[in-house]
């Protein structure tokens, strides 16, 4: 799919981070894209900037959708039919870009079960039922892609030797498998369809502080008993917190979110473009970021050191990821 022009796109989170970015980009090439999000507020913010840079004609729309509840996908797909696809002989859409996803629910022995699922549900259960609701509308094209997002967790479950990271990297994991597993079902049933899966490294986004908001612990709100967690989890960390008033941790946990957006080495615009650009040469594999490339390579030359303290400091010096910053 060499041009974008005149296509009709789905993208997944669209309200804010890469999500906005694919819709900004995909509208500005001439491409119609209906966009899912659970915030109307950030999805009316990416409707105003995509429709201000895309030619006139395109057609950008916006619908509210939670990916892990299956009538609200369902119904998110009825709207873009609906919207996009009047006219047609065969209602159909050319790329799906499963983009949403959320942090959370680290421990699978310490966190709450409802964190833990509905981290897993959201990542690895919104690219599932997104796929089982779309992928007739795709295979119904004359040439069709999905793009599914997983992660640098999706081939290594770490965020180093002192965070758990169970729910967000076993969906990234299901993530990456699902979309390879697909490259040879769609040659086999659908060859005009091809599938890509998108393993970004640390890029600038809100994810952080949205997964907060969507697990009912925004930073500026948290609970005494949230705050507990929190020095329990940090004391885990080797991080000395006793002096630490409750507000004083509350301004830290935003602080550390908004570094995470601020402070990374690809801007969300930047990982959007590489993701086109890799949609556009058909690779089925995007690692997004020389951090990605990075880890990629260093855990398939030592997979059985990739869990081990010593691989932390491999990856200081390779420049990888400092987690002192995590």
């Amino acid at each position: 799919m060499q041009s974008f022009v005149g296509k009709i796109a789905v993208v997944t989170g669209g309200g804010t981070g890469m999500g906005r970015e694919l819709v900004r980009q995909l509208a500005a090439d001439s491409c119609h894209v209906a966009m899912c999000d659970v915030s109307a507020d950030d999805m009316a913010e990416t409707l105003a900037l995509a429709l201000a840079d895309a030619p006139d004609g395109t057609k950008v729309t916006a619908h509210l959708a939670d990916v892990s509840d299956e009538a609200q996908v369902e119904a998110f797909r009825d709207g873009v039919v609906a919207e996009h696809c009047a006219g047609q002989t065969s209602a159909h859409i050319n790329l799906l870009f499963n983009n949403a996803g959320i942090g959370g629910g680290g421990s699978f022995v310490a966190d709450p079960r409802p964190q833990w699922e509905k981290t897993f549900n959201v990542c690895w259960g919104g690219v599932y039922l997104m796929s089982r609701a779309f992928m007739p509308l795709l295979v119904a094209s004359d040439e069709g892609h999905i793009v599914n997002t997983s992660s640098v967790n999706g081939f290594w479950a770490s965020l180093g030797p002192t965070v758990s990271h169970t729910a967000y990297s076993a969906a990234k994991f299901a993530v990456k498998g699902f979309t390879e597993a697909l490259i040879t079902d769609l040659r086999v049933n659908a060859p005009h369809v091809k599938a890509s899966v998108v393993m970004p490294g640390h890029i600038g986004t809100s994810i952080a502080i949205n997964s907060a908001k969507a697990h009912g612990r925004d930073p500026k709100e948290l609970t005494a008993d949230q705050l507990q967690e929190v020095r329990a989890r940090l004391a885990r960390q080797g991080m000395d917190v006793i002096g630490a008033s409750d507000d004083d941790l509350r301004v830290g946990m935003q602080m550390q979110a908004e570094m995470f957006r601020d402070s990374a080495p690809m801007t969300a615009a930047q990982a959007a473009t590489v993701i086109l650009d890799g949609v556009r040469a058909e690779r089925w594999r995007i690692l997004v970021g020389d951090d990605a490339a990075k880890l990629d390579a260093l855990v398939r030359q030592i997979p059985e050191e990739a869990y081990e303290l010593s691989f932390q400091d491999r990856l200081r010096e390779g420049n990888v990821f400092d987690f002192t910053r995590e």
